[in-house]
């Protein structure tokens, strides 16, 4: 892909050849560093996951299914709180690493299932809640995501969701997600917020919350996460550092010695309700 093509573009519907292909380099990917996001303190910590949890607005009789479960760090923390937690990805060997990382914790009411998040095998009207953290940038069908999660959703249930969101400017939109993209080509396309009111609000659920905030990726583990080669991080690197002054600033690029340090990931908390009966 040359620097000036954008990534996958989401919320449209894709070629179904091509989403299938998608998924399947999404399960190859996965599986293969599974055990890489069951340590990520990255993950498995955060003012964020606290707010996730508290935004739920849990009780000792909800049934909540956390979509794409990656770790399984969603599914741990809203467990304590909930009658049943189902903790689902596509990728059946973090699946696995999920499960033995959430059992190993003592956790009793989770169970899991693989599951693809545009075509949930769940009956309707399942779960009072529905969780899904820093995952849909990777879906190939944004829109078909948000209708199942509504789907799935009980009269008055909240779906919580946390992901990355993209500035309302073309090339602030294009240099983030085309980094990500370099970094991991599982990566579709952050959106941006105004995306996603009218995603979701198509779906019948009512927004109530979008609460943005910044974590700082440091270059040197972000890239270290997705196993990235050493010559493609160099290459990276090299992008970061000869962006924009506008980019830059936007981002907080930090760079050291000619090197990109670290730089500002823009974040946000949504939380959507169903609609109760007439």
């Amino acid at each position: 892909m040359a620097d000036d093509q954008q990534p996958h573009t989401t919320g449209s519907t894709p070629d179904a050849a091509s989403a299938e292909e998608r998924k399947k380099d999404v399960q190859a990917y996965f599986g293969a560093t599974a055990q890489n996001y069951v340590a990520s303190v990255r993950h498995a910590t955060g003012w964020d996951l606290h707010r996730l949890v508290e935004m739920c607005e849990c009780t000792p009789e909800s049934d909540a299914l956390d979509i794409a479960t990656g770790g399984g760090h969603t599914a741990l923390h809203v467990a304590p709180h909930v009658r049943s937690v189902v903790a689902s990805d596509l990728t059946p060997d973090m699946l696995a690493a999920a499960e033995a990382h959430i059992r190993s914790k003592g956790i009793t009411n989770v169970t899991f299932a693989v599951a693809d998040a545009e075509a949930l095998p769940f009956a309707d009207a399942t779960f009072d809640i529905v969780t899904c953290r820093i995952a849909p940038h990777h879906f190939t069908n944004v829109s078909a995501f948000c209708h199942e999660v509504a789907r799935v959703l009980r009269p008055g249930g909240r779906f919580v969701m946390i992901d990355s969101w993209v500035a309302e400017d073309e090339e602030l939109d294009h240099f983030i997600n085309h980094i990500e993209w370099r970094r991991d080509t599982t990566h579709g396309r952050s959106l941006r917020m105004s995306e996603w009111r009218e995603l979701v609000e198509a779906t019948g659920l009512a927004i109530d919350t979008m609460e943005p905030f910044e974590r700082r990726h440091e270059f040197a583990g972000w890239t270290t996460t997705s196993r990235m080669p050493a010559d493609a991080r160099d290459e990276l690197d090299a992008y970061i550092v000869a962006a924009s002054p506008a980019v830059h600033a936007h981002f907080d690029i930090r760079i050291t010695d000619g090197h990109t340090e670290s730089f500002l990931d823009h974040k946000f908390l949504l939380r959507a309700r169903a609609p109760q009966p007439a």
